[in-house]
């Protein structure tokens, strides 16, 4: 009975895992899509026009919280976890960030190596390389269990004037 219960929540885990990694990556080739371009996409290195320092902290906080950026900027995020526990950056819709969440809270071993998210353990150093494509706000978050209801939350503001240098 408990080997059937295991296999059966592990079923699901993974069902639901595998419907968030549908949901989170596009079909082109590589898995590098993300199926809601109202958070743009990922960027490619070489045309990054700028780097934003994010440190995430066991206070349960992003700094900084607020980032401003253009529309088709190009952006390095590279992100270092101060704090003693894992943390993580995520992009996102705040509905997909949420979805995203609960689904962690169940179970919070999983792991994922989506382009729109850095896992890092303490003391460590990861990138995102996203483009932000459309003006508006792009959320972001920390969506290990407790985090994200602790206030390990922010946004980028996207203007909408195109950023120098990039392509439509």
């Amino acid at each position: 009975m408990k080997t059937f219960i295991i296999r059966s929540t592990a079923i699901a885990a993974l069902t639901a895992f595998s419907a968030f990694a549908a949901m989170a990556s596009g079909s082109h080739a590589g898995g590098h899509g993300h199926a809601n371009e109202a958070i743009g996409k990922p960027g490619v290195a070489a045309k990054v026009t700028r780097t934003i320092d994010v440190d995430m902290t066991d206070a349960m906080r992003f700094t900084p919280a607020s980032i401003e950026v253009k529309r088709n900027e190009t952006v390095r995020f590279r992100i270092t976890n101060s704090g003693k526990i894992k943390h993580e950056m995520v992009l996102g819709t705040e509905k997909e960030l949420k979805e995203h969440y609960e689904l962690m809270k169940k179970n919070p071993e999983m792991e994922h190596d989506d382009p729109n998210m850095v896992t890092l353990g303490p003391g460590k150093s990861g990138e995102i390389v996203w483009q932000f494509t459309k003006a508006g706000k792009v959320d972001f978050g920390c969506l290990q269990p407790g985090h994200y209801d602790a206030g390990m939350k922010g946004a980028v503001k996207v203007a909408a004037g195109n950023a120098k240098g990039a392509s439509k």
